[in-house]
């Protein structure tokens, strides 16, 4: 006898032979994505306690890492934007592939992270393509882990995740309202952001920074901006000339540290050769959280990081650009005020915004150059205000609770 996950037939947890374990199958197409989904592995596997469990999908280097068997990377192809063509016929032998996966080996439940432009369609070809009949009684539950932001543009997609999944784990602490009021047939879990629990282990993170940040006494230290471009490869090609630009306008006025921090090797040796005229800028793979601890201020690509700024008080100006097709169809269908996340969870801009044209150097420089002229005490309260809003520490502990919860009832 040994303990197992739970009874197929009662979906209890119980004592029984030697049977199946809870088998999960988890997708995730992007860096934070493949990190979020290793954090909720870990926390699946403290959840079931003794009970055997097994993982496998699609996903990156932090899955594999955590034990999930992965049939390909497919961080290694995310996209931004409108996909080529020879980009769809990639994803769609993709999720084919991860279709046969799933009905050969029969998950108890399938998790897509994030990527929802993927796992969205993965989960509604799923749902068509389960067995019938009287001896095929596997239903597998689908989970979404993190909302696309269908409140932001295209709210048809949430009928979409209303008709076929089981489960929504939402992060940020807005979403569930809304669904409740138009999807009221979807069970959502606000389950906190992950981000809390990456840093809530240096409780004094937040004080520490601020301290670092204050000039020593008898000169001015020169400042140190830190710039983030962003964790995919088009990102970094799009961001990198602007920032280097804005940077060397901002070193003209003062004297400045310059540190840049990219996800991976392959990316930090391409800005490398394209900062070499900059003098004194610093490429590092990694370390954002100490780096973020130092930085005066930021210049960010509009995504995931700006809350990591906001976490660590840092002010932050934010840019983003895209190709033109992609910008031109995005502004028709995004209906929020901002692409910054810390502006929309705090109801105004917090950090000034600078999309496709508007991101010019001299337009970056210049809102960088206010934020280092004022007192800066103001935007950090704002930005700790941002930071509250996110919920409290264990996350991902949550999310496993709701998962294994969902498996146990049946329902």
């Amino acid at each position: 006898m040994r303990p197992t996950a739970c009874n197929r037939a009662s979906r209890s947890w119980t004592l029984v032979g030697d049977v199946k374990p809870l088998s999960f199958m988890l997708v995730a197409g992007e860096p934070s994505g493949d990190q979020l989904a290793a954090e909720l592995v870990m926390a699946l596997r403290r959840a079931a306690g003794p009970a055997p469990v097994s993982f496998f999908g699609a996903g990156g280097e932090r899955m594999a890492a955590a034990g999930v068997e992965l049939a390909f990377d497919l961080t290694r192809h995310s996209v931004i934007g409108i996909p080529s063509w020879a980009e769809v016929r990639r994803f769609l032998r993709f999720r084919d592939q991860l279709v046969a996966m799933a009905n050969e080996r029969l998950p108890d439940a399938v998790i897509g992270v994030d990527f929802f432009a993927f796992n969205g369609r993965l989960a509604e070809t799923m749902r068509r393509s389960l067995p019938t009949g009287p001896f095929h009684n596997w239903r597998p539950k689908l989970i979404q882990y993190v909302s696309p932001q269908v409140w932001a543009s295209r709210p048809g997609r949430a009928r979409r995740l209303g008709r076929t999944h089981d489960l929504l784990l939402s992060i940020l602490p807005f979403e569930k309202d809304w669904y409740t009021t138009r999807i009221p047939s979807l069970r959502v879990e606000f389950v906190g952001h992950p981000l809390v629990d990456r840093h809530s282990k240096d409780a004094d993170s937040v004080t520490a920074a601020d301290t670092a940040r204050l000039p020593s006494s008898g000169h001015e230290q020169p400042r140190e901006l830190l710039l983030l471009p962003g964790s995919r490869e088009s990102e970094l090609r799009r961001h990198l000339p602007v920032m280097v630009e804005t940077a060397r306008l901002l070193g003209v006025r003062r004297p400045l540290r310059i540190r840049m921090v990219l996800p991976s090797a392959r990316m930090a040796t391409f800005a490398q050769s394209q900062v070499a005229g900059l003098a004194g800028i610093k490429v590092q793979v990694g370390g954002l959280s100490a780096a973020l601890q130092q930085a005066s201020v930021a210049l960010a690509s509009t995504g995931t990081v700006t809350l990591e700024c906001a976490w660590f008080g840092v002010p932050t100006v934010t840019l983003y650009k895209t190709n033109w097709l992609t910008y031109t169809l995005g502004k028709r269908l995004v209906t929020v005020p901002y692409l910054t996340m810390p502006n929309l969870l705090a109801g105004g801009e917090v950090m000034p915004e600078f999309v496709q044209d508007a991101a010019t150097p001299a337009a970056l420089a210049g809102a960088l150059n206010r934020l280092l002229d004022g007192p800066l005490e103001p935007v950090r309260e704002k930005l700790a205000a941002v930071r509250r809003s996110l919920g409290s520490p264990g996350a991902s502990d949550r999310a496993a609770t709701a998962i294994l919860s969902l498996l146990n009832s049946g329902a």
